[in-house]
């Protein structure tokens, strides 16, 4: 074998490794439930903001916690070691990942689904703009 040869199948074996680390690696999706069962592993939660509990910001930890329900209805207490995002409220959707603990999910990243500043009101009818 050539020289070329060798080193293409080389280059070729560590794209298949680190594809394969980096899918190992990769979070799931799940609930709050399940999160708990792989307590300390990386997971994904999609859920939403329980306004009727209370949301604490610490200053001094720079420690935002909140409340969230996940889509089967499960209910936990999530930490994130950030400022509160802003227009949090108004948030449809949060996607928290992260990992459980005993006490908490401790959130290392936070995605929020804001609702749309289009809505049917707002929305322009194209037969109109033609006619």
């Amino acid at each position: 074998m050539k020289n070329s040869q060798i080193a293409i199948i080389i280059a070729i074996a560590v794209l298949i490794g680190y594809t394969l680390v980096r899918l190992g690696n990769s979070s799931t999706y799940s609930n709050f439930e399940q999160a708990t069962e792989k307590m300390g592993e990386k997971t994904t939660v999609i859920g939403y903001l329980n306004l009727e509990e209370s949301m604490d910001f610490n200053p001094k930890t720079v420690q935002f916690s909140f409340t969230a329900k996940d889509k089967k209805g499960n209910q936990t207490r999530v930490i994130y070691n950030q400022p509160k995002p802003q227009d949090f409220e108004r948030s449809e959707e949060i996607t928290m990942t992260g990992y459980a603990t005993d006490t908490a999910f401790i959130a290392t990243d936070i995605l929020m689904k804001c609702p749309s500043k289009y809505n049917e009101q707002n929305e322009i009818d194209s037969d109109k703009i033609y006619k």
